[in-house]
């Protein structure tokens, strides 16, 4: 997808979904997680690595829009992009696909903080650097 710099499948699992065989809206927030730490995973060395490196990357708020039903066994396409960077915060954005067809869209937002005192801290620049060179593979840069 344009503008986006990465994807990642997920394969609705029958736990997934509710008593009419439709996937659960909770269970997109857990599937954009999946998708958000995999493009770390590509783009800044995993959020392990993040971690060792003395901060935390903190969910401050989600935002899903579901536009159609997915159900059990479908697979679905998240795919991701850091949409801003400001300060402390920084935010992604997703459009969920099936086949092409959007599903879904969505955002979260995300606080830096130090890992030993859970303080709000900038952004640190290595981290915008990898962002930056992620975004610019989709021929885009977070505002």
């Amino acid at each position: 997808m344009d503008g986006f710099p990465f994807s990642q499948d997920v394969r609705i699992r029958f736990a997934e979904t509710d008593a009419q065989g439709i996937a659960h809206h909770a269970s997109y927030v857990v599937w954009l997680e999946e998708a958000r730490v995999a493009y770390l995973a590509a783009f800044a060395g995993g959020y392990r690595a993040i971690r060792k490196r003395g901060i935390e990357a903190l969910t401050t708020a989600v935002h899903v829009e579901y536009e159609r039903a997915a159900v059990f066994d479908d697979v679905l396409t998240i795919h991701v992009r850091c949409g801003e960077i400001r300060g402390a915060r920084f935010r992604y954005e997703y459009v969920v696909e099936r086949d092409g067809e959007r599903m879904a869209t969505g955002w979260t937002a995300h606080a830096i903080v130090d890992a030993e005192t859970q303080r709000p801290t900038r952004v640190p620049a290595w981290f915008v650097e990898d962002v930056v060179r992620a975004e610019a593979s989709a021929g885009r840069s977070p505002a």
